[in-house]
């Protein structure tokens, strides 16, 4: 059974090391938790990130973080979710939780109408700006100089595994201030767009989604 916790509203870097240190002390019997909040205005810049994706701040922190990827912004009306996982004792891979992580956030989508889409060598979770809920199958990109024509990212995903413990996570858009996603070139995407639920014509509250997320990805990650 894997614990669900609400953290609500908390500083990014504090969280990042509440979670290093919960990983760094858990031993082979630790229960698997998942936590759930949601941060100030912050950019985070994974161990891939390069500092010319970084446009203008604006004033808002950028903070460098041990995941994997590259910048995103972090702010209020945003799930982010945090497993804190075993694999080896869960008895799967790397590759397997991130497509889990993934299942999860589409099925939380699909429960508000919309349908989440993957891109091959872009994690995270797209949508179709046109038509959100039509559940055609992505056939591939229709213009190869822009591979994300016509899709706007709703989650966005970096993991950390140490000592086969995950932390860090990922992000959903429920109902934000989507500007300060204009100051970066998002996941290292120049142009890409990214959208909220509220942008989508969803209307749900932060807590209704965050309850239902944590459902689905409690489901998803159970051994």
């Amino acid at each position: 059974m894997i614990l669900v916790k609400t953290l609500g509203r908390v500083d990014y870097a504090a969280t990042v090391e509440a979670m290093r240190s919960f990983t760094d002390g858990r031993g082979p019997d630790t229960p698997d938790e998942i936590w759930l909040c949601e941060h100030p205005p912050t950019y985070t810049q994974g161990l891939a990130g390069k500092a010319d994706h970084v446009l203008n701040s604006a004033g808002i922190p950028v903070v460098q973080t041990n995941r994997g990827g590259q910048v995103t912004y972090h702010g209020p009306g945003q799930v982010v979710a945090y497993p804190l996982i075993n694999l080896q004792r869960a008895g799967y891979f790397v590759r397997e939780y991130v497509f889990r992580l993934e299942a999860a956030v589409i099925q939380t989508l699909a429960s508000f109408g919309v349908t989440g889409h993957r891109v091959a060598g872009a994690p995270g979770i797209y949508v179709r700006l046109d038509e959100p809920g039509a559940h055609a199958a992505l056939t591939g990109p229709s213009d190869p100089l822009d591979p994300f024509r016509g899709l706007g990212k709703v989650a966005a995903l970096g993991i950390k595994v140490s000592r086969h413990c995950t932390y860090h996570g990922v992000a959903l858009n429920v109902d934000m201030d989507l500007a300060p996603f204009g100051g970066i070139n998002p996941c290292g995407y120049a142009g890409l767009a990214t959208v909220d639920l509220v942008t989508l014509g969803v209307c749900a509250e932060w807590a209704q989604v965050a309850q239902r997320f944590g459902e689905r990805l409690g489901a998803q990650l159970e051994a």
